[in-house]
């Protein structure tokens, strides 16, 4: 049986008052559930960071042995030279060993900088990597709280909002596809979610904008589906919306 004008608005108000006070709700909510994803990625990119700092230290620290054994395998070789020195027949000989051993000299030497520059590099990447860490520690603090927060206040609301939105659920099977849809659209393109709204005071609701007399006459008569000239809104006389809105919602 088709809907009379009167029956499709009073669907249309009676889901957007079920769908009003879901908004509520999750208003109580605040930027909690935000708050909460932001910390978490946040946490990830903090960890993945550290691992990348430790990853880097464990390289710094592995060249510096690597330098280490240089050294080492230099003073073997400086020492293995000088002992050669006291078998030398000539003055070329002499001179081909005294250069092997400036050139193990210097090697040492470039060892010795290059470990500088990488405990250098060390206490600078540890005073970041140990600030990382603190960040770390806080952060997880502060999620820890904010998801004790949004926990809480999710089961005080969680069963209201459920019924509601079986509620809105069933509401919706009353109302055409085509009124669905505009009623969506509208919907989404408010922060405040009100796509149907009552006459206050001689104006809408939603943009609080005057309607002319005229028009809150045809508004009253309940004759077509009228929308505020300003905003778009589906507009409802006021005692329609107070008719249908506390009998139909718990």
């Amino acid at each position: 049986m088709e809907q009379t004008i009167e029956q499709k608005l009073r669907a249309l108000w009676l889901l957007q008052t079920i769908h009003t006070k879901v908004d509520k709700i999750r208003q109580v909510r605040g930027e909690l559930p935000m708050e909460v994803s932001d910390l978490e990625d946040d946490i990830a990119g903090l960890e993945t960071r550290i691992e990348k700092i430790r990853g880097e230290l464990d390289e710094l620290e592995d060249a510096i042995v690597n330098r280490r054994n240089m050294i080492q395998d230099a003073q073997a070789a400086i020492k293995k030279y000088e002992g050669q020195l006291n078998e030398v027949k000539n003055n070329r000989e002499y001179d081909a060993i005294t250069k092997e051993i400036e050139i193990q000299g210097l090697d040492i030497q470039v060892s010795e900088k290059k470990i500088r520059e990488f405990e250098f590099e060390i206490k600078n990447k540890t005073e970041v990597y140990e600030g990382t860490l603190e960040t770390l520690e806080t952060a997880r603090k502060d999620l820890e709280i904010k998801k004790g927060e949004l926990d809480t206040i999710t089961a005080e609301t969680q069963k209201e909002e459920d019924e509601l939105t079986k509620q809105a659920d069933g509401a919706e099977t009353d109302i055409e596809e085509r009124l669905l849809r505009v009623y969506r659209r509208l919907r989404t393109s408010y922060k405040n979610g009100l796509a149907v709204v009552s006459i206050d005071r001689d104006s809408c609701s939603g943009c609080h904008n005057k309607i002319p007399p005229q028009k809150q006459l045809e508004i009253r008569q309940r004759k077509k589906i009228i929308v505020c000239e300003h905003c778009g809104r589906v507009l409802v006389d006021e005692a329609l919306a107070e008719e249908t809105a506390p009998s139909s919602v718990a």
